[in-house]
């Protein structure tokens, strides 16, 4: 076992089975991989590659290596490149159990570090944030970036380790990593505003506070996890416990089911009347909203629209006066003859029909529609779901029948 150890090798999970002991292999690999997923053209994808590698020279971590944020789209990158690649490293740094390496260069200002930036928004106290400064022998002559590594700056909780990496040139001449990290530690012991700081700098040092770092967060974050994880066994095991002796063939089951059914329909069908549901419409109003609307904006809206004319009203009355009257003079009077203020106001109402009816087919027009957002659930039962939204229907169709008969 020992020996098998000793051996380096990489797994990739799309090559299961195949074992790489050739590391200029596994780079080809990834390189292939990526352009059968994202095309020969700069494509973009947010399916990962797994590559686990077993070495005695490597510590047990798991690193996903996320894409810099690209501001301009170039090769067969969409438009909203930039947004793609926002959404796809939010997906993973959001996660509370995971430590956060941002990434900036030496080079650049650390003020304008979009690594740092995104950070901070999911983790704005530090907690989980390490920051990695890369390319600090590429800084201009007669600058450095000691008090970024002192963390004097923009100060992070668990502070800065700086690194020095094989440039593109030391790669293309196959210098190993075993060459590159001696040079790293020659680079940080030989500067003369690093060397005092050399032991807690460098590629190993990072990953030996990484390792640290995860262990100690692993630890504080396990028990929240751990009960997490009681509570949901405890529920499953409820659930196994009722469903235990279930005889599918039962007749009082399906009754039960049955029941349960129709009772979560009824549920769901006044929580989007009453607005409580637990799916709430983001693209246009529906169910007790829209009714809402037909009666306070719609109704009152078909009533101003109607034509009134002062003058015939008053000429209306004075007539209903005069013939309530018949052959009797007409005396002037405080109050208009009840009769005649009865007819009147019969005939006004008479026009309220129209407005009336029409908000009463749109009410039910509603609620029909609710009942069919509200069937989709029964959906794997096409019979229950057709006779449901059949007995439902009806009866508010027979409703708004007697509705207008009253109106």
């Amino acid at each position: 076992l020992f020996l098998i150890f000793l051996t380096e090798y990489a797994e990739f999970l799309h090559c299961k089975g195949k074992k790489f002991t050739d590391f200029d292999e596994v780079r080809q690999e990834i390189e292939v991989e990526t352009d059968r997923v994202t095309g020969m053209n700069k494509g973009i994808s947010s399916v990962p590659i797994n590559l686990r590698i077993y070495s005695p020279h490597v510590l047990s971590l798991t690193l996903i290596d996320l894409p810099g944020i690209t501001k301009v789209p170039v090769g067969d990158q969409p438009p909203d490149i930039e947004q793609q690649i926002r959404d796809m490293i939010m997906q993973f740094i959001s996660r509370e159990n995971c430590l956060i390496l941002a990434v900036t260069p030496a080079n650049t200002d650390l003020a304008n570090s979009d690594a740092l930036k995104l950070a901070k928004e999911v983790d704005p106290q530090g907690l989980r944030t390490i920051g990695v400064i890369t390319k600090l022998d590429l800084m201009d002559e007669g600058t450095d970036a000691r008090e970024v590594l002192e963390n004097k700056l923009l100060p992070l909780r668990r502070g800065y380790i700086g690194v020095v990496n094989r440039s593109q040139k030391d790669i293309d001449g196959k210098k190993d990593i075993k060459a590159a990290l001696l040079a790293e530690r020659k680079f940080f012991l030989s500067h003369p505003s690093y060397r005092h700081m050399a032991d807690r700098m460098g590629t190993p040092y990072l990953q030996k506070v990484l390792n640290q770092q995860l262990t100690n967060h692993i630890r504080d974050t396990l028990p929240a996890f751990r009960s997490k994880l009681q509570s949901q066994l405890l529920s499953i095991e409820h659930e196994v416990e009722v469903y235990k002796n279930f005889r599918p063939e039962d007749p009082t089951r399906k009754t039960k089911a049955l029941l349960q059914m129709v009772q979560q329909f009824s549920v769901d069908f006044e929580k989007r009347i009453e607005g409580s549901g637990d799916q709430v419409d983001t693209l246009e109003l529906s169910g007790g909203a829209k009714i809402n609307r037909i009666f306070h904006e719609r109704f009152p809206f078909e009533l101003v629209k109607m034509e009134f004319n002062e003058k015939e009203l008053r000429r209306e009355i004075s007539y209903a006066i005069k013939n309530i009257h018949g052959i009797r003079q007409v005396l002037p009077c405080l109050f208009t003859p009840d009769m005649a203020f009865e007819a009147i106001v019969k005939k006004q109402i008479v026009k309220l029909k129209g407005p009336c009816l029409k908000s009463v087919d749109l009410v039910m027009q509603e609620l029909i529609n609710t009942v069919k957002k509200c069937t989709k659930k029964l959906a794997t039962y096409p019979r229950l779901c057709e006779e449901t939204e059949r007995i439902v229907a009806g009866y508010i169709r027979e409703r708004e029948e007697k509705t207008k008969d009253q109106v």
